[in-house]
């Protein structure tokens, strides 16, 4: 059974992966709109992301995705590994979370055209793998394939000019990626720090 803690993680890289797969609906907005936070930085981003959503029109909420994330060419923002560690799409970071997940046992949900180093992808397995009994592959899994990347792009996320209902997802996505790493770094779990030892 998961902890506070534990839960309370899962369900944030739940909603970073539902928010941003795909452009969002009434019923994801008015899931937001419900949203409560404490006085935290985390809090208060879901705070403010609760505000956003209840203030948002369907229709204007799916304009901003498109411009961020779609586009006519491409959007203001390129939400996949591969393209913010190589510069390409389709690069080796896609090869080696596919032949992770292949490892791990996890398949692309039915549905999903977009290849599977998008970020919701990435954060939809982080939760999984924290909702599993017993995960030693999250810390793995986090410096792989979070890690290296994700502070950037949701950085981008929270500066980007188009970003209005989007911006404060970019905010909880970067302060969860930087709890995590303290997190795995205090505990111990960093595959790196053990690499050092």
């Amino acid at each position: 059974m998961l902890d506070d803690i534990e839960t309370a993680r899962a369900l944030v890289y739940r909603l970073l992966g539902h928010a941003l797969a795909q452009p969002p609906d009434a019923a994801l907005l008015a899931r937001l709109a419900r949203l409560d936070g404490n006085d935290s930085a985390i809090g208060t981003a879901l705070r403010d992301l609760a505000v956003q959503a209840g203030a948002a029109l369907v229709q204007d909420a799916r304009i901003e995705y498109d411009v961020l994330f779609i586009g006519v060419a491409r959007g203001e923002l390129m939400p996949y590994a591969s393209y913010y560690l190589t510069g390409f799409l389709h690069e080796r970071p896609l090869a080696r979370l596919r032949a992770d997940l292949d490892r791990l046992g996890l398949a692309r949900l039915s549905g999903r055209s977009d290849p599977e180093d998008h970020i919701a992808t990435v954060c939809e397995v982080m939760a999984s793998l924290i909702e599993r009994p017993v995960s030693a592959a999250q810390a793995e899994f986090f410096s792989r394939h979070l890690e290296p990347w994700a502070t950037r792009f949701f950085t981008d996320l929270e500066a980007a000019a188009s970003a209005r209902l989007y911006r404060p997802i970019g905010v909880i996505g970067r302060l969860m990626i930087e709890l995590d790493r303290q997190g795995f770094a205090f505990a111990g779990d960093s595959p790196l720090q053990r690499g050092a030892a």
